[in-house]
Formats: structure tokens, sequence, C-alpha cells
């Protein structure tokens, strides 16, 4: 079943209008399972039901919105009403400058993402003429939209084929790292820490990392517990793994060294040998500059 847009109205910038809707990137229910309250003693699923104090049960076409002006006396707001008080503004994306990817931190994502499609064959060539031009110039769109009741900032980048929307924080929405300061205090790092770490950064750098190779694996075992209580299997904990000992920071860097070292064989032994990075120059320098020290 094709997915409906949750929203339609206007892509714009400067004199061009594109008439766009938008439909939600997140996979509906999150992907994950679901679990219902039962009552302990029978296993009946507790039901939440919306009462009417005067009529009892009410059905949901029999639901409207209102807003409460005094004391138990409402007014019912309709929404077609609604609809009728978005201005054209309200129904446009504007776009008030197009920004390099860096420009931008990350820390201002909301995580709510929609991807934008053109409406109707009017809006596909000048969509398609604004995503090959913001690819091309490697370009996003920092945007505003009245959306939710609400002007929202958001950050439009081309992917695959499509723009894609992305809400961001106001920067007052978002606490100031200097909040946290006194959490963090001063470490004087050992040369030697440094150069263990680089190099445990260097082994564990990949080239072409793959995104998709990532999954819920809390979802993948709570679906084998389930699938195992239905078919009336008994169910046993995993052994625990053993937490190596630690004596220190060196230790424990040189052993996640080794360790990285040996997966990375492992897997290479596998299958198809992992594409890995050159070493960082400091790591590189510091290798060179031992080199030289032992052939003196």
């Amino acid at each position: 079943m094709a997915s409906r847009s949750v929203w339609k109205g206007f892509l714009q910038f400067s004199l061009v209008n594109v008439p766009v809707k938008a439909y939600t990137a997140a996979v509906s229910g999150g992907g994950g399972i679901s679990l219902n309250q039962l009552h302990k003693e029978c296993h009946s699923r507790i039901n939440y039901k919306k009462v009417c104090p005067v009529h009892g049960e009410v059905p949901a076409n029999e639901i409207v919105s209102g807003y409460e002006f005094a004391k138990g006396q409402y007014v019912v707001i309709d929404a077609d009403e609604i609809d009728k008080l978005r201005s054209e503004k309200d129904k446009a994306i504007n776009i008030a400058a197009f920004i390099e990817p860096a420009c931008l931190d990350i820390r201002y994502y909301s995580g709510r993402t929609y991807y934008l499609a053109p409406d109707g064959p009017v809006a596909q060539k000048p969509y398609a003429l604004l995503y090959k031009a913001m690819q091309e110039n490697d370009r996003y769109a920092f945007a505003q939209v009245v959306m939710q009741g609400k002007e929202q900032i958001v950050l439009i980048r081309p992917v695959d084929g499509l723009l894609m929307m992305s809400f961001l924080n106001y920067q007052q929405e978002i606490k100031s790292p200097a909040e946290f300061q006194d959490e963090v205090p001063k470490h004087e790092i050992a040369p030697d820490e440094m150069k263990l770490a680089k190099t445990l950064m260097d082994t564990l750098a990949v080239r072409d990392f793959d995104f998709s190779q990532y999954h819920d694996k809390y979802v993948e075992n709570l679906t084998k517990l389930i699938e195992a209580k239905v078919s009336g299997q008994e169910i046993v904990a995993p052994a625990g793994e053993e937490q190596p000992q630690v004596i220190n920071l060196m230790e424990a860097l040189q052993k996640s060294i080794d360790a990285a070292k040996q997966a990375r064989g492992a897997t290479g032994a596998a299958g198809k040998p992992p594409k890995q990075v050159a070493p960082s120059r400091a790591t590189a320098a510091a290798a060179g500059g031992q080199k030289k020290r032992k052939t003196s």
C-alpha cells in the first residue's frame, strides 16, 4: 500500500514555487514490537475507552476538538476551519538560504524527517532542476515552514533522487555545552596514551561504512523470545560474557588494539577483506620516528 502524504504546499525560493507533498520518512511503528498490557489474573487485554460522562463510550467519528473558554464551556473547532486559517505563507516551505553541508552542527537536528515529492506534472521539472542544482553545488537549503501550529525551521537535502526535509531545533532550544563544563575537568594526556588511542582509531577505521548492517538486536531477540514462548519452548538465558579485567588505561588501549586486529583478521578470512583507511598522519609520523630510533 502506497504511503499517504501528510502535508501539501509549495517549496518556494525567490520567485520560484514548486508544488510538493510531504511523506514521513520513518517506518510506521518504528519497526519495533508493541507489547500489550494484560490483566495478570486472566491475561485479558486492558482497554482504554473514550467515555462521555453523559452518554458513555463514544465512537471516534463522534469526537470533535474544542477550546475551553470558561469552566466547563467549550467552543467547537472544526479541522476544516483551522485549514482555512492557513495563509499562502503558511502553505509554503520558504527557503531562506543555501548553505554548505558543514555549516550547521548536527546537534540541532530534532530527529523528525520527511521526504518531499513533486505534487503533479507541473512541479516535476522545477523540482528536478532544484534537486540537481543542490546536488552539483553541494548545497543544502535552510528554510522555514508553518506546520503543526508552529513556525518550524528545516534543512532540505538532496538524497537518492528525492529532497529530504529534516526538522531542526532552534538554537535557544538546545542547552549550551558551557552548562556542563564543570562535569568535565581538564586532564593531562600522556603522549604514549595519545599514540595508542590514535592507533586504536586507525585500526577501527573503515573506508566504506555500511550503515545497513546495523539492526535492532533487542527487537530481533524479543522476536525470538516471543516465537519460542508461542511454540512452548523453555527459555534459557545466554551465558554472560566475562568482562576483561583492565588494570590501567594503557593496558585497555593495547588490549583493544589487539582485539580489533584479531577481529579484522577473522572477518577477512571469512569473506571479503575489510577496506581499511590509511593510518592518520599523526600515527604514521609517530611510527616513522619509532623506526628511525630503532635503526640508529
